[in-house]
């Protein structure tokens, strides 16, 4: 068989409709932008669900990949490599934490914590066998495999999947009282978001982040903090709890540890919680494997300067200036932190695919979430005038609405 250059036709063709991506086909990319099959440039202000924080092919990020496939790829954790213990004790020190249990994709770093949850609950807390609970917010979002779409509030990533994994339950979203009452005997570990993502960029009431820790720390209860989309210096902070100077007990990172170049994921604790793990109980193959870990340390290595944080915190507020200064004029609300921002588009207007394919028309690249919200996540390179670029163009989308597909 012989195969075409690829297109938005052979896509539908040959793949599983699990995404419904916008149709453009991209070729190549550097920085903050993204050029197509047939040369047209766009701005790239979704970075790949925040995995692009350090925008793409980051020189520093590319150099060291490329130094790293020269020499070794993959040992297995069978063996030790030479970055190996450089990676975890880099990471240990950027979030606080003993021990790092490294891992491949966002979702295995979830059922990672989940099973060390589980099992610090038995050997730890002293839970009965098979009656752990662990606490989730509604609207919350970690992942797609069967456990985890066991504790999902959305009909899309749950129904049709089951029988489902017990051992949940769901609270509000920023309810303290809902989260205290929900808290027994048998309550093992608290997992949230700390700024929900997938649900639309949500960021808790003030105090609530402290308050679940203070909650807690009083039931002898382990907090998972899932910071796969909203750490790593994309709220202006190197994560999302710094806001409220909150420690969880547990970090799960995963996307921008990669950065952009190949899947990386991690969980993070003390070493009284992942010390609970013995040889054989929990791996990965590739967990932790010799690229992963060289391209890792440099993303580390970019976040203990503190540039990107900061960068992020100060053009993140002259993104949510603007944004807000469009509340009322097709824009219902604005939520977010950062670089990053949760933007409801007055439905009587457009919906929010409307709005991501007439901005893609204008060569921006956004994605709806939820119907009228468009998720804004630019690479944290990107610059002043590169922002100002696709904030003029979505004022344009919402002042042109019969532009719209």
């Amino acid at each position: 068989m012989k195969l075409t250059p690829s297109s938005v036709a052979d896509a539908q063709r040959w793949t599983a409709h699990n995404y419904h991506p916008l149709p453009v086909v991209i070729a190549s990319a550097e920085g903050s932008w993204v050029t197509d099959v047939d040369g047209k440039r766009y701005l790239d202000c979704l970075a790949g669900y925040s995995a692009l924080n350090f925008g793409h092919r980051h020189p520093a990020l590319i150099a060291a990949a490329h130094a790293q496939l020269d020499r070794l790829t993959l040992t297995s954790r069978a063996f030790i490599h030479d970055h190996f213990a450089e990676f975890c004790h880099r990471l240990a020190e950027l979030t606080g934490q003993d021990l790092v249990l490294p891992m491949n994709t966002g979702a295995e770093a979830v059922e990672s914590a989940v099973k060390v949850a589980r099992k610090w609950g038995y050997q730890v807390k002293g839970v009965p066998a098979g009656r752990a609970r662990i606490i989730v917010a509604a609207n919350n979002f970690h992942g797609r495999t069967t456990t985890i779409v066991s504790f999902s509030t959305d009909s899309d990533a749950r129904d049709d999947y089951g029988p489902y994994t017990p051992g949940f339950a769901v609270v509000p979203f920023g309810d303290l009282d809902a989260l205290a009452d929900a808290i027994d005997e048998h309550t093992v570990a608290v997992l949230l978001e700390p700024i929900q993502g997938e649900a639309g960029v949500i960021v808790p009431p003030d105090g609530y982040l402290a308050g679940v820790r203070q909650l807690c720390t009083a039931n002898n209860v382990l907090f998972l903090a899932d910071e796969i989309q909203s750490g790593l210096g994309r709220t202006g902070y190197t994560f999302a709890v710094d806001h409220d100077g909150v420690q969880p007990d547990m970090h799960i990172l995963g996307k921008a540890l990669g950065g952009g170049i190949v899947p990386v994921s991690a969980v993070a604790a003390s070493r009284s919680v992942l010390g609970v793990l013995k040889p054989g109980q929990h791996g990965s193959t590739f967990g932790g494997n010799p690229l992963a870990c060289a391209v890792a340390i440099e993303v580390v290595k970019l976040l203990e300067k503190g540039e990107y944080q900061q960068r992020s915190a100060e053009l993140g507020a002259l993104m949510h200036a603007r944004l807000n200064s469009l509340v009322g004029q097709g824009i219902t609300a604005v939520r977010g932190r950062g670089l990053w921002a949760g933007v409801d588009i007055d439905p009587s207007l457009m919906t929010g695919r409307q709005a991501a394919e007439a901005l893609m028309a204008h060569g921006v690249l956004v994605k709806e979430t939820h119907g009228s919200t468009l998720r804004l996540a630019p690479p944290l390179v990107i610059t002043e005038p590169e922002l100002d670029f696709a904030l003029d163009r979505l004022e344009t989308t919402l002042h042109q609405p019969s532009g719209r597909s």
